[in-house]
């Protein structure tokens, strides 16, 4: 439900103020940690990565743990998850068929594996 609320507000308030030439505005609807990072090609990938790079966000919906996963990656490579208690509403954009984006907001090379890179998702109107 978050995610089609502020989809919608932010909608209508940015058709009022964006010119009628833009193709698309992005939406930020959630920051969050990546999960599975230690599991996953985020530690061989490290040193290339960077903040803003684009990231996929692919649709699990067969996932054995978890039916609302939506996995990550970074230039066709596996770096984990959307956490599990933060996917629901991405998933179910994504069911609609909605065109959700994401891209590494910030790295950092801390102890916690949860607290490695965080993820921004956007919902492209």
């Amino acid at each position: 439900m978050r995610l089609t609320r502020a989809r919608l507000l932010l909608a209508l308030a940015l058709c009022l103020s964006v010119p009628a030439r833009a193709e698309s505005i992005r939406v930020l609807v959630q920051s969050s940690p990546l999960a599975g990072f230690q599991f996953y090609a985020g530690s061989a990938l490290w040193d290339e990565m960077k903040a803003g790079d684009p990231l996929v966000l692919v649709r699990e919906p067969d996932n054995s743990h978890d039916a609302g996963a939506v996995r990550v990656e970074w230039r066709g490579r596996k770096l984990g998850y959307l956490p599990r208690r933060e996917n629901r509403a991405v998933s179910a954009e994504m069911d609609r068929g909605s065109r959700v984006e994401a891209r590494i907001a910030r790295l950092d090379r801390h102890r916690d594996p949860w607290k490695r890179i965080l993820v921004d998702v956007f919902v492209v109107l």
